[in-house]
C-alpha cells in the first residue's frame, strides 16, 4: 500500500508515545510501594464541574442529540462572546466565533482556509509539536525559529520580520504557550502583528490556556489587538473538557463562511452533547469552580517550580500560565552520565517510576537539553514526585 507524502511528513506524537511506555510500565509496578507517578501528559486531573455533567445528563435524556449547526449552537456563541466581555473586557460578536470538535479541529480549519502548498508559517522553538503538523497536512511549512529564555521562548518582532521571505504566510504563536507556559508580553505581540501586517500575513494565536494565566501583567487576549487576529480556544483545559473534544474559534467575519463551508465537509458539527454540557461552563457556580482551580494550579506552580530549581533541574523562564515546568536537564544528564533528554525521561520512568516528558517533540533547538513537567496532577503527587527525582539525582 502507497502512503501518502503528507502522511509520511507527519512524525510520531513522542508526548504520546512516551505515554504508552509510561503506561505499560505504570501496570508492571502499580502494585507495589512506589506506583507511577504521572508528569507527562498536559491534562488538568480535575474533571467537568458538576453543572456540565448534569447538563450533558439532560442533553442525553431529553434527545438534545441530533447535529447542530456547523458552526455550533447559537446559544453557546453568545455565552462564550459574553464570555469574553465578562471576564477580559472585550467585545466579540458572538458571529465571529465558531464553535469546533476541539481546538485541533480549529486549528485544521484555519490552516485548510489559509495555507498553500509551499507556504511558510513561522513558529517558535520550541513549540506545541502538533501546532507544526497542521500547517504541514495543509500542504505548508513550519518554519521552526529558536527563541531564548530572555526572549520567554517566544517569537519576537525583529526575529519575525527577519526571518519574512517571499514564501511566508504567517505566524502561528502560543500564549501561553506548551511546553513552557511562557506568554508573550502584550508589546511584544503588539509589535509582532505589526510586521505581520504590515506584510499581508496572518497571526493565528492558540489560547488554549487563556484562562489559567497566572500573572498579572499577561492573561491578555490577543483579540483585543485587532479583529483580524485569529484566536484558537478550547474547554479542554481551563474548563477540564478534555475528553469531550470540543473547542473554538475567533476569526474575521468575512472568513466565517469560508470555516462553515469546511467545517461542514469535513467535521458536520462539534459533539452535540458537549456543546449542551458546555452551556453550563458558563453558569455562575462552575465559574466560580474554575476560579478555585486555577489557584491550585498556581499553589503547584509556586511549589514545583522551586523544588525543581533546587534540585538542578532549572526552569529558566517562570511559567506564567498553564500547568508546565520546562526544566534544563542539561546539568543532571551530565553528572549522570546520560546522553540526552529522552533517555533521562526513561530512566527516570525506570528508577524513580516518574514520568516525563523529554524535549525531542517540542522543536530541534536546544530541546535535548530539557525536559516537560506538567503540574496538572495533585499537590501530594507533586511532593511525592520531588523526592523521588531527588533520590534519583543523589
Amino acid at each position: 500500500m502507497q502512503i501518502s507524502r503528507r502522511a509520511q511528513r507527519i512524525e510520531p506524537f513522542y508526548v504520546m508515545e512516551v505515554a504508552k511506555a509510561a503506561a505499560a510500565m505504570a501496570a508492571q509496578v502499580a502494585q507495589s510501594d512506589a506506583p507511577m507517578v504521572f508528569l507527562n501528559i498536559g491534562e488538568p486531573d480535575f474533571t467537568a464541574p458538576l453543572l456540565v455533567q448534569e447538563a450533558a445528563a439532560r442533553a442525553i435524556r431529553d434527545g438534545l442529540t441530533q447535529y447542530t449547526p456547523a458552526t455550533g449552537l447559537p446559544a453557546l456563541r453568545e455565552r462564550i462572546s459574553h464570555w469574553y466581555g465578562s471576564r477580559f473586557g472585550l467585545s466579540v460578536p458572538a458571529g465571529r466565533i465558531v464553535v469546533t470538535a476541539g481546538a485541533s479541529a480549529a486549528l485544521q480549519l484555519a490552516c485548510l482556509a489559509l495555507i498553500d502548498a509551499g507556504d511558510e508559517v513561522l513558529m517558535p522553538d520550541p513549540s506545541y509539536p502538533c501546532n507544526r503538523h497542521f500547517v504541514s497536512a495543509a500542504d505548508g511549512t513550519a518554519v521552526l525559529i529558536p527563541t531564548t529564555a530572555a526572549e520567554r521562548f517566544q517569537l519576537s518582532a525583529d526575529k519575525v520580520q527577519a526571518a519574512w521571505n517571499e514564501k511566508t504566510r504567517g505566524v502561528l504563536l502560543a500564549s501561553p504557550s506548551n511546553p513552557t507556559g511562557t506568554s508573550i508580553a502584550p508589546d511584544e505581540l503588539r509589535r509582532i502583528h505589526a510586521v505581520v501586517q504590515a506584510r499581508g500575513g496572518i497571526t493565528l494565536v492558540d489560547e488554549i490556556y487563556l484562562g489559567l494565566s497566572h500573572d498579572a501583567q499577561y492573561g491578555h487576549s490577543a483579540l483585543a489587538l485587532d479583529d483580524q487576529i485569529i484566536s484558537i480556544n478550547s474547554f479542554s483545559k481551563y474548563f477540564n473538557m478534555t475528553g469531550w473534544r470540543l473547542g473554538w474559534m475567533v476569526v474575521p467575519e468575512l472568513l466565517v463562511p469560508v470555516i462553515e463551508r469546511l467545517a461542514q465537509n469535513l467535521f458536520i458539527c462539534p459533539s452535540t452533547v458537549a456543546q449542551h454540557a458546555a452551556l453550563a461552563c458558563f453558569e455562575a457556580p462552575s465559574l466560580a469552580e474554575y476560579e478555585h482551580r486555577r489557584a491550585e494550579f498556581k499553589a503547584r506552580r509556586d511549589y514545583f517550580i522551586p523544588a525543581l530549581n533546587a534540585l538542578g533541574l532549572t526552569v529558566p523562564v517562570r511559567p506564567d500560565g498553564a500547568f508546565y515546568a520546562w526544566a534544563d536537564c542539561s546539568d543532571a544528564c551530565e553528572k549522570l552520565g546520560i546522553k540526552d533528554s529522552w533517555a533521562l525521561a526513561f530512566a527516570l520512568m525506570q528508577r524513580a517510576h516518574v514520568a516525563v516528558t523529554p524535549g525531542r517533540d517540542f522543536g530541534q533547538a536546544e530541546t535535548g537539553h530539557f525536559i516537560r513537567f506538567s503540574t496538572a496532577n495533585a499537590m501530594p503527587q507533586l511532593h511525592t514526585a520531588i523526592n523521588r527525582l531527588r533520590i534519583f539525582l543523589a
